[in-house]
């Protein structure tokens, strides 16, 4: 079995109902649900939360929410592994082993169901732990720079200063999409930022983390330009 487990829990801070919350015309959460199901990959789309109204919403957009998440795996501290090893257990306990379970973000109205078909190929083609979405830096990482207590600046790499950009290793970060995951690397918290992985390279104008209010305006702009395209 291949099912796509979405995290949304109620408690978001800086941007309050985040995970449901209007975006361009549907609760942000539903394109997540859509992707999934669209993508034809699944045996079932889940939604993990403790929320009440999420779960009612995400049901409305075709998801399935068979259990509400604890409280223990509710707050701000947890991370995505162990809700998704704690849906994992749950669909082993209720007979029903997955063998790929997929992590999609609640928060990815980027998400395009070709992208998550093409996790699930690499994942099994690759005998790999882990497949999951990543995207490009703008700008060679070893010229960043930080400021410094004084409010003077360092280099982060001091000795890449003169070396010429285009010489410079490209670099990549998390897309923060979705991350496709054999069913025992989940359970055993296995990395996913390590050599058992491979990655799904997105265009940068795909991507867009949604973490403050300006992310989230930023991000509307990006899709309605899409759209407009």
């Amino acid at each position: 079995m291949k099912i796509a487990v979405i995290p949304a829990r109620g408690g978001s801070k800086r941007i309050p109902r985040k995970n449901i919350k209007p975006f361009c015309g549907k609760p942000m959460i539903a394109y997540s649900i859509e992707a999934a199901l669209a993508s034809g990959c699944f045996d079932q789309v889940m939604v993990s939360t403790d929320s009440e109204e999420i779960a009612q919403i995400s049901v409305a957009h075709g998801a399935t929410v068979p259990f509400m998440r604890p409280e223990n795996l509710s707050d701000d501290h947890t991370g995505t592994t162990p809700v998704i090893a704690h849906a994992t257990e749950w669909l082993i306990h209720a007979g029903t082993p997955p063998d790929h379970v997929c992590c999609i973000y609640a928060t990815a109205p980027f998400v395009r169901p070709k992208d998550i078909e093409t996790g699930l190929r690499m994942i099994e083609e690759a005998d790999c732990d882990f497949a999951f979405s990543v995207t490009s830096f703008a700008f060679p990482i070893q010229r960043a720079v930080r400021i410094t207590k004084d409010n003077r600046v360092e280099m982060f790499t001091p000795h890449a200063f003169h070396t010429r950009s285009q010489d410079l290793a490209e670099a990549f970060h998390d897309a923060g999409q979705f991350y496709w995951g054999t069913a025992s690397a989940w359970m055993e918290a296995k990395p996913i930022f390590g050599a058992g992985s491979v990655p799904v390279v997105l265009p940068r104008y795909r991507v867009q983390d949604i973490d403050t209010l300006e992310d989230w305006e930023t991000a509307e702009l990006m899709f309605k330009a899409m759209g407009a395209r």
